[in-house]
């Protein structure tokens, strides 16, 4: 089990309420004002300016000092409004301490700030201790200390999930962290594990996890009051991927750790729903699974039916993702949700397609996917909005079944064929949103360390409130 391992849920004591000890101011200053406000200053500071050479570009910092040479302030630019990343670089520099924000700002620049402190101090560092010392943050007056507890303790727990060896998750763990966040907010869980699977007309899940000695099994979660608008979450939860016998080449699967990523972020987003209290009914649906090779495994041109009664061709067995989340799809539909999103690191056409900064976004409402695609860029989580161009339906079709689960190789548009696959099982009556992304930094940037990566989980929780929870209107906070 992951609590065995670490805890996955664990935040560090970065923000910490107004004591005796004394504090170094940091000021955020705009780059557009710069020159005016520079000019103002004391002579002593202005030439620490311009010795290092500091305009207040956005999210650059300079460290000050008095006239006795000990550290005086630190001050950070930025472009107008303060994001969710403009304080990591800082954050991760500075060294231990405490900090006080100076100055007026709004309620959600303020929380950006916290969000973003938390964000710059994760370290996946189980395996490899850390002796870092971090910097503490005095926590501002105004600001939601749930919300940004949550979407800090929510990115940590996705990092977490998608960092663990695979020898560490499998999917009864997978299962058991999902079983963790869940009792936490008193929500009822349901494992449906190896032959139940067939048992429980689970019948996709079960023929791709079968392969593997880890057995699969489908985590269930539900909170809420079921007479609120009914939303549900679907995350891919394949811990490890071979390939299966469509074998990936080694370097190929040096990352495959990382393709329970949909389940994480999908758990994440939930663990936000529950900390915040969104009035919503919420059901989580996650398939965990490993795709091996065995004497068990499923091969290239088996013909599986999938919980709905569609018949499917195996044209690839490292097509498996489509496959699993195909059975949660069409059992979360028989629920008759308002709204259904599923999360999954699906294809590399994605990432081909936008790069692995920006994942893609689909649905069958085509306002949606455009007002997602808006929504992600303002809270610095992009999701870029893609058709689901039903001509290409014609590239996934098989002569001895009703569809394959493989695109044709003349067609470099996976992402849009495997979407347009899920589609088959998803009622058309039901408000669909499905995220194909990579959720892994290569590189690390400020608040962003190298690994796993909670892409889309900000946007949709934001969407779900919004729609959902609508939010006063917040005031500006000032600071003394």
């Amino acid at each position: 089990m992951t609590s065995e391992i670490f805890d996955i849920l664990a935040l560090p004591d970065l923000l910490q309420a107004k004591g005796k000890d004394k504090t170094t101011p940091i000021h955020f200053i705009k780059a557009s004002t710069f020159e005016k406000w520079v000019a103002k200053q004391p002579l002593f500071l202005q030439n620490q300016f311009k010795a290092k050479g500091w305009t207040a570009k956005d999210g650059t910092h300079i460290q000050t000092l008095s006239t006795d040479g000990t550290s005086d302030a630190v001050y950070i630019g930025h472009d107008g409004k303060i994001s969710l990343y403009t304080v990591c670089a800082a954050a991760e520099k500075i060294g231990e301490g405490l900090y006080e924000i100076e100055g007026a700002h709004k309620q959600e620049e303020l929380e950006n700030i916290c969000i973003g402190w938390l964000l710059a101090a994760y370290q996946f560092d189980h395996y490899k201790k850390s002796d870092k010392k971090l910097p503490h943050l005095l926590i501002p007056k105004g600001v939601n200390k749930t919300r940004i507890d949550a979407t800090a303790r929510a990115a940590y727990l996705a990092r977490n999930l998608i960092n663990l060896p695979p020898n560490a998750l499998g999917p009864r763990t997978l299962a058991g962290a999902i079983e963790k966040v869940g009792k936490n907010f008193g929500a009822l869980i349901r494992i449906t594990e190896d032959e139940s699977l067939i048992e429980e007309n689970l019948p996709l899940i079960y023929a791709v996890g079968h392969g593997s000695d880890r057995r699969p099994c489908l985590t269930e979660l539900a909170w809420g009051n079921p007479k609120h608008p009914k939303v549900t979450l679907v995350g891919k939860g394949v811990c490890f991927d071979t390939g299966g016998y469509d074998l990936k080449p080694s370097a190929g699967m040096l990352l495959m750790k990382k393709d329970m990523a949909g389940a994480a972020i999908a758990l994440g987003t939930a663990l936000m729903i529950m900390s915040l209290k969104l009035p919503v009914y919420l059901r989580l649906l996650i398939p965990c699974v490993e795709n091996s090779v065995s004497g068990r495994a499923y091969r290239p041109s088996d013909i599986l039916t999938a919980r709905n009664g569609k018949t499917i061709e195996i044209g690839n067995t490292d097509a498996e993702g489509r496959l699993v989340l195909a059975d949660c799809l069409a059992l979360a539909c028989e629920e008759e949700p308002d709204l259904l999103v599923d999360f999954a690191t699906l294809t590399g056409a994605a990432h081909y397609a936008v790069g692995p900064e920006i994942g893609i976004v689909y649905s069958n409402d085509e306002k949606l996917g455009h007002d997602i695609q808006n929504l992600s860029i303002g809270l610095d989580d992009p999701l870029w909005n893609l058709p689901l161009w039903q001509n290409y339906k014609k590239d996934i079709i098989s002569p001895v079944a009703d569809i394959n689960n493989s695109g044709s190789s003349s067609n470099p548009a996976g992402s849009i064929t495997a979407a347009l696959f899920l589609e088959h099982f998803v009622t058309p009556e039901t408000t669909w949103v499905h995220l194909d992304q990579r959720s892994w930094q290569n590189t690390p940037q400020p608040g962003r360390s190298q690994g796993g990566k909670e892409m889309g989980m900000r946007t949709i929780f934001t969407l779900i409130e919004q729609k959902y929870a609508p939010a006063k209107k917040k005031t500006a906070s000032k600071q003394k």
